[in-house]
């Protein structure tokens, strides 16, 4: 019969890897199709055997590539020629999942008969299944019999005979013992409850409450789902495709009506909505909403409703007058049922429904979980959203279903980190104050999931000494596989080393007696034939060992090899005692640098020949020679001996950073835990740390002190060495370092079972690894505990996880473990196989006793350790009373003694003076070196600030004083005319006393927006250094608190809305499946918030205590764990810490560096520039201090283009709206124009409206609260109406009551409820008076202020587009414009138009660009030559920053003599170099470096 391989007949399905090299040899020997060619059946002949799972997803690859949109089924018919080494009972360990798949898609009778019972094979050619006696078994025997001879003998070449014997079914009996247990527990706690009812009614009250809370928590009834569709869809009949405008129904007598007629009908799955299909029944909760007014009084209201098999939106028009009725039926959150019309909406072309005529009011259907069990169990290994890209729930979430539950207990164990703690801590704090329970029984135990190194484990097992000299075997075997348990050695290898020579080879095959699988055929190249006629084991392990005879043993990764030697001699009795070496672990420490330790790399790095890698007898002869080189190296370092190499192989971090890890769950039991575990973070992250957080063991072991330590999952190092066959010997020594060792469900691990890297085959093999664990617990007297491995909350929460590891690039994302939180029923079902009393123990008893062994722990500490400035209280009083009577003379005015006084008692009293001190320290010495600081956030508000040099703002109100002989004036009828507006706008004046000019001061700022009336407002000192500047101000900061003693605020990174939607949408675009928007928004709230990195405040700066260990309060690590910076950054985000210790916002900004070169240009010293200058306030009204007109500019009527705080279009529209006519009013629209819906929509309309001006509108936080006190109400109360308008809380239905009370217009109110974010004055004044001085130099020294704003504030400067002249400037906008009328700009083209704006500006003055000279130009600054600007280097588009310092740098060591010389010295590209010849930068440069004579001058 003719025959074609596989991918001859089929070359268009490609498959890589292990199923490529498996269907490499597969031969088609026919194909066929049935008469109503519905089913297509393919014939195969294998000499592999192929499991059926493989099977079935390549007919599914051919159905989908080659019969796409088809009905036709397809079905690979396959038959084995097998090699002798399979018999029967080989065949069914290794073919058993694949015949129990093929059973469960054929019957579930057959499926459960064959996998519950018990197979074997007592004599050869006989398979007997043992089962249970039943009718049903009794009547598929024969059926069960026939699949299973077919598929021995028929497909698999085979003979078997099979036979069903059948044995007693006690199951009967168990339920009935069970059902009376049941009754006896309930029986007690029903009469438990009635004894305490009698003697305590207070106490019965209780229970009451308990029964009434189990009672709301218990699962509502499951609505039935009906999938089917309407009978008779009817046609959409709306006229405007679902605009109509809803009349309003008569209410129906039905109380679930919440709108609309009553409507019956079955209802019909979100998810089989794919298209128009008329009207449509379904049901749903609510999960968000939102409503906009449109034209003419009427209203959309759309809302996203789920069933959770899909989303739909809903959208119903209506008249203004209609909301009251339909608002409250489409509450956020609730259920309801509804009928309207499915139409693709014409605005956004989604499928949506519209036209909606009722809604009704349903129950919950969805089905919650709850633990009814009496004992609870208690999870102590769960994982959050903080676990890396990882888990996908949040703390607050696991916590609140663990108290549903009954759970007294839940552990917090996140992979390598522990930044879980805070939210954990205030999600549990938050319940305890929302319940009020006393007391509230319910502890949260925190630990990790570290990645432990097993770096106490020597290079040399059982050393006895031996000298370098001694005889040495090195040595390598093949395997079937990876436990030498479960799987058998195929080839020996061996070489003798003597003296450092090597001597003698011992090379031989080894008949396994089982089939090699075809994964370790392709790795060795050694097949069954190769191996059949050889010897046994029971024959070859002899003589190897009579070879090795006194010597010690060598390999590479040798605890794999040695496993094999001695569990064989285990099993064949053969007593025997090993000295062995690694030369895997003596690599890394005598070759530290490479990147891996595999034997190919070993032997690259010593120049030592590898042929046929994977061959035992050529792979024991690479070690040997890298043996003998290693112990060269050796011997050079004064190492003579195996006990000297054990004492050098002490771990250095270079080398624990690059040795295996395997999981550990590790748990504070207390305060002393907590701090050591903070320890082993801190380490972890700062000197461990590759790839992941490493904790060697001897961190461990030296902060062990508070710790428990548990063996985790499969991926730790006690289940890999049970998994491997390690010996007993290497598995009592991991026992015996742990305090409890760990077991989870089976689902869990059951990827093994599909993996080609395990020799888990089968359930039962997983099963037979947790009793090993198990019977290790009771042989060390260690407790076992079951866990879940929680990653998410409920089953149907892997969805998150598997997009989110789609998105990773796992390629088995969609094949998620069950790592879902049990309850205490669920997980004793998991491990009934353990026996009912075990199962027990493991699952309730256990993990109990591993809870009460822990205390209640604040993973934050709650103490306060502000740092401590020796007499900084009255240091800061001397500081301020200096200042004052510098200004104000000796006799103080009272008001400015009052001011001061009663803010320093505040600040003293509440620990605050340090703060103050240092930030004085650090502004003193930023002025001191040249650069003004601007201030932050509401400290202007403090007149200690302002006498202290830390801020420039003076909060008293205005005033006039005499900077010569201290003449003030505070209460005079024309200052107080000035009252809550700025000093500087009042008229000049001339001191009465000695003529001099008075100074103006004062912007009339309340100290109490930025203490509060009794200091209990925690303060927050935040200052604008200069973005040159920053760096050195975190470094002085050491100098105050000394070295050690600061660190970077940390921040943690999560997946944002816009990134989850984006993972969600891929994922579902990648599988070809489409999905709604409303439904890719519902999913993708699952996958918001998960944890993706850490970062570091752009200026925070956290100081700790001297005296103090940073890991009492949190533990350490580098921003993005990036191990090149010095950069150390609290672990925990900063705001979680903020209420212990202190942080410093030391920001960088744009402004200082600014006024800091204008002042280099200039000479100006920017602090003497008034702030009552005409011409620049007009900047602000019209354009005539530039000279020029609108039309120059674009039609900008004003002149503050460029100006920072007022050259946005957003605010150059606040300022034409509002007409500023002083300095007061500019401080007044910065504050309306940072805040958050404070203008538009807000004092904006109540300005157009005349119901408010720029001067009565609010404006800033104060004015909030010194109108309200004003207008009577008590202090207090306006300060904390102020502070819930200011955050967005609104107000309190009491606080409208007194505001009425005290005739606060209804506007005000209004205005007050619309405010999402208020700035304080403080805040608004600082930044104006940075903008003005920078206005200043714009009117008066123009070519400095151009080439300042274009070397600093400038975000998109283009040489190209901007330098080569007005005209084509002008070309070049009106492009911009047009596309920007189109919504075509991206966002760095709108940066551009923004630049070419204040260029054009430039060109109208007169002013002009002088072309860039390679000689005189500058990297990155723009610089005034012959009265021109010369654009930096780095303002041609394409050059970088560091090209650009290139060129510098190269031009300062000669002239070039051509583009060659260019490129060769400044290393710039080909295409950078045209493009700078093409803008004429080189246009003298020849092309190369030929010289004529007259080029050198001779002649």
């Amino acid at each position: 019969m003719e025959t074609k391989s596989f991918f001859e007949v089929f070359p268009t399905i490609k498959q890589e890897g292990y199923v490529g090299d498996l269907f490499e040899n597969v031969k088609v020997t026919r194909v066929t199709k049935n008469r109503s060619n519905t089913a297509v059946r393919i014939y195969i002949k294998s000499d592999r055997l192929i499991e059926k799972g493989i099977i079935r997803k390549l007919e599914e690859e051919i159905k989908t590539r080659i019969f796409e949109n088809t009905h036709i089924d397809i079905h690979i018919m396959e038959q084995f020629s097998l090699s002798g080494q399979y018999t029967p009972d080989r065949l069914y360990k290794v073919y058993r999942e694949s015949i129990l798949l093929e059973l469960k898609e054929y019957n579930m009778i057959e499926y459960n008969m064959l996998n519950r019972a018990e197979c074997v094979f007592p004599e050869e050619g006989i398979m007997q299944i043992n089962v249970k006696e039943s009718p049903v078994n009794r009547a598929k025997e024969d059926e069960l019999i026939r699949i299973l001879q077919k598929i021995f003998c028929e497909r698999c070449g085979i003979p078997v005979e099979v036979r069903v014997v059948y044995v007693d079914n006690d199951e009967e009996k168990r339920r009935n013992e069970r059902k009376l247990k049941i009754k006896l527990e309930v029986d007690a706690v029903m009469n438990n409850l009635k004894a305490d009812k009698e003697n305590d009614g207070a106490e019965a009250e209780n229970v009451h409450d308990v029964v009434e809370t189990k009672e709301k928590n218990e699962p509502k009834e499951k609505a039935k789902p009906h999938e089917k569709a309407p009978a008779a869809p009817k046609e959409n009949t709306n006229r405007e495709q679902g605009k109509s405008y809803y009349r309003s129904y008569k209410k129906s007598d039905n109380p679930d009506v919440l709108y609309g007629r009553d409507f019956d009908g079955e209802e019909i799955s979100i998810s089989s909505i794919e298209g128009e299909m008329g009207e449509v029944i379904i049901r749903g909760k609510i999960i968000q909403l939102d409503k906009r007014e449109i034209r003419n009084e009427k209203t959309i209201i759309m809302f996203d409703i789920t069933d959770f098999t899909d989303t739909i939106t809903v959208k119903m028009f209506a008249r203004n007058d209609q909301l009251d009725e339909i608002l409250p039926a489409v509450k956020q959150g609730s259920f309801i049922k509804l009928r309207g019309i499915t139409t693709v909406d014409k605005f956004d072309s989604e499928l949506t429904i519209a036209s909606v005529s009722g809604i009704k009011s349903i129950p919950d259907f969805t089905t919650k979980r709850v633990d009814t069990s009496v004992e609870k169990r208690v999870e102590l290994h769960c994982h959050t959203k903080m676990s890396d890209m990882d888990g996908v729930s949040s703390a607050k979430d696991l916590i609140k279903r663990a108290i549903a539950w009954g759970h007294k207990a839940l552990a917090i164990t996140d992979h390598g980190l522990v930044q879980g703690f805070p939210e954990a801590f205030h999600a549990l704090r938050d319940i305890e104050k929302k319940y009020k329970w006393e007391p509230f029984d319910f502890k949260i135990i925190y630990g990790v999931e570290a990645y432990l190194v097993d770096d106490i484990k020597n290079i040399v097992t059982n050393s006895k000494g031996q000298s370098l000299d001694k005889s040495y075997v090195v040595f390598d075997l093949e395997t079937t596989g990876f436990s030498a348990i479960n799987n058998r050695i195929i080839e020996i290898g061996a070489v003798k080393v003597e003296n450092g020579a090597i001597t003698e080879r011992f090379s031989t095959f080894v008949n396994p007696h089982v089939p090699i699988p075809f994964k370790i055929e392709k790795l060795t190249g050694i097949n069954d034939n190769m191996v059949i006629g050889a010897k046994s084991i029971e024959e070859i392990l002899p003589k190897f060992l009579e070879f090795s005879k006194d010597c010690v043993m060598v390999a590479h990764n040798a605890d794999f090899d040695m496993s094999f030697i001695e569990r064989n001699c285990e099993r064949l009795g053969i007593e025997a005692e090993f000295t062995y070496l690694d030369t895997v672990n003596l690599s890394r420490v005598l070759l530290p640098n490479l990147k891996n330790f595999k034997l190919d790399t070993v032997a690259k790095a010593l120049n030592v020949s590898l042929l046929n890698h994977h061959r035992a007898v050529d792979d024991a002869g690479c070690t040997a020679e890298i043996f003998v080189k290693l112990i060269e190296m050796l011997k050079e370092q004064g190492i003579n001996d195996l006990d000297q190499m054990n004492d050098m192989g002490i771990s250095s971090p270079e080398t624990i950073m690059k040795m295996p890890s395997h999981h550990a769950i590790i748990l504070a039991t207390g305060e002393v835990g907590r701090v050591n575990l903070y320890h082993l973070i801190s380490d972890s992250h700062i000197k461990y740390y590759h790839r992941v957080p490493r904790v060697p063991k001897s961190d461990y072991l030296k902060y062990k002190e508070g710790l428990l330590i548990g063996s985790a999952c499969e991926a730790g190092e006690l289940y890999q060495a049970i998994l491997l066959g390690k010996s007993d010997e290497e598995i009592a020594r991991l026992v015996e370092f742990y305090d409890y060792l760990e077991i989870q469900p089976l689902g869990n691990n059951k990827f093994m079972i599909e993996s080609d890297k395990t020799s888990v085959n089968s359930e039962e093999d997983l099963i037979d690894i947790n009793k090993k664990i198990v019977k290790l617990g009771e042989e060390f007297n260690k407790p076992v505990v079951a866990t879940c491995d929680v990653h998410f909350l409920d089953p149907e929460d892997e969805v998150y996880r598997r997009i989110i590891m789609a998105g990773k690039g796992f390629k088995d994302a969609d094949d998620q473990a069950p790592l879902y939180y049990r309850t205490t029923e669920e997980m004793l079902d998991e491990f009934k196989y353990l026996g009912s009393e075990k199962a027990y123990e493991v699952v309730v008893t256990n993990t109990n006793k591993i809870a009460d062994m822990i205390d209640n722990i604040f993973p934050v500490s709650p103490h306060k350790a502000p740092p401590v400035i020796e007499n900084s209280d009255q240091t800061l009083r001397n500081i301020c009373y200096d200042t004052a009577k510098s200004m104000y003379g000796e006799d103080l005015p009272e008001i400015v003694v009052e001011r001061l006084e009663r803010e320093l008692n505040s600040i003293i009293s509440n620990g605050y003076a340090v703060m103050y001190i240092i930030a004085q320290k650090l502004v003193w010495k930023s002025n001191e070196d040249g650069y003004l600081v601007g201030s932050r956030g509401s400290v202007g508000s403090s007149f200690v600030a302002t006498m202290s040099g830390i801020t420039e703002v003076n909060p008293l109100s205005p005033h006039y004083y005499c900077a010569k002989c201290h003449y003030s004036e505070f209460d005079s009828e024309e200052v107080k005319a000035f009252s809550g507006g700025s000093g500087c706008d009042m008229p000049d004046k001339r001191c009465p006393n000695c003529g001099e000019k008075l100074v103006k001061a004062g912007f009339d700022i309340p100290f109490e927006t930025f203490l509060g009336f009794k200091g209990n407002k925690e303060p927050d000192i935040d200052l604008n250094f200069s973005g040159e500047y920053q760096s050195k101000a975190h470094e002085y900061t050491e100098v105050i608190f000394g070295k050690g003693q600061t660190f970077r605020a940390g921040t943690i990174g999560t997946l944002a809305d816009k990134t989850a939607y984006g993972y969600v949408k891929k994922y579902y675009e990648e599988r070809g499946i489409h999905k709604r928007r409303c439904e890719i928004n519902r999913i993708s709230q699952g996958c918001i918030g998960i944890h993706r990195t850490t970062g570091q405040h752009p200026g925070g700066i956290v100081v700790l205590p001297l005296g103090e260990d940073i890991n009492t309060y949190t533990p350490v690590q580098h921003p993005a764990n990036d191990m090149t910076t010095k950069t150390v950054t609290t672990h925990f985000e900063y705001h979680s810490i903020d209420h212990n210790l202190l942080k410093l916002d030391i920001l960088g900004h744009d402004d200082p560096t600014m006024i800091r070169m204008l002042e280099d240009l200039t000479g100006i010293d920017a602090k003497e520039i008034p702030f009552d200058n005409k011409e620049v306030m007009s900047l602000f009204q019209d354009t005539h201090a530039l000279q020029i007109s609108p039309e120059d500019i674009g039609d900008c009527p004003l002149g503050s283009q460029g100006i920072p705080e007022f050259g946005t279009e957003f605010v150059i529209q606040m300022l034409i709206d509002t007409k500023p006519q002083t300095f007061s009013d500019l401080i007044r629209i910065s504050g309306l124009s940072h805040g958050t819906d404070v203008w538009l929509g807000n004092a904006q309309t109540l300005i157009l409206e005349g119901k408010a001006t720029i001067s009565t509108a609010i404006c800033t936080r104060d004015d909030i609260m010194i109108y309200l006190i004003n207008k009577g109400l008590e202090s207090e109360l306006s300060f904390t109406i102020m502070e819930s308008v200011r955050k967005g809380k609104g107000l309190k239905e009491e606080w409208e009551e007194e505001m009425l009370a005290h005739d606060v217009p209804d506007w005000y109110i209004w205005s007050c409820k619309k405010i999402k974010y208020m700035f304080p004055k403080a805040h608004a004044a600082a930044y104006v008076m940075m903008a003005f001085r920078i206005a200043y130099f714009k009117v008066y020294y123009p070519l400095a202020y151009y080439a300042a704003y274009f070397s600093i504030r400038a975000s998109a400067f283009s040489y190209e587009l901007m330098c080569l002249g007005q005209e084509r400037l002008e070309y070049h906008i009106k492009d911009y414009k047009n596309r920007d009328a189109q919504n075509l700009l991206s966002k760095k083209d709108e940066d551009t138009l923004k630049d070419m704006k204040v260029v054009q500006e430039m060109y109208a003055r007169g002013l002009d660009f002088e072309p860039i000279d390679l000689y005189k130009v500058e990297a990155h600054k723009f610089q005034i030559i012959n009265g021109k600007l010369m654009p930096a280097l780095s303002s041609i588009d394409g050059l970088g920053d560091k090209a650009a310092d290139a060129i510098v740098e190269a031009a300062k060591n000669g002239r070039f003599i051509s583009k060659d010389d260019f490129r060769d010295r400044t290393k710039v590209s080909g295409t950078l170099t045209d493009l700078m010849s093409e803008l004429g930068i080189l246009k003298d440069l020849p092309e190369s470096n030929q010289l004529s004579l007259f080029d050198i001058g001779i002649g």
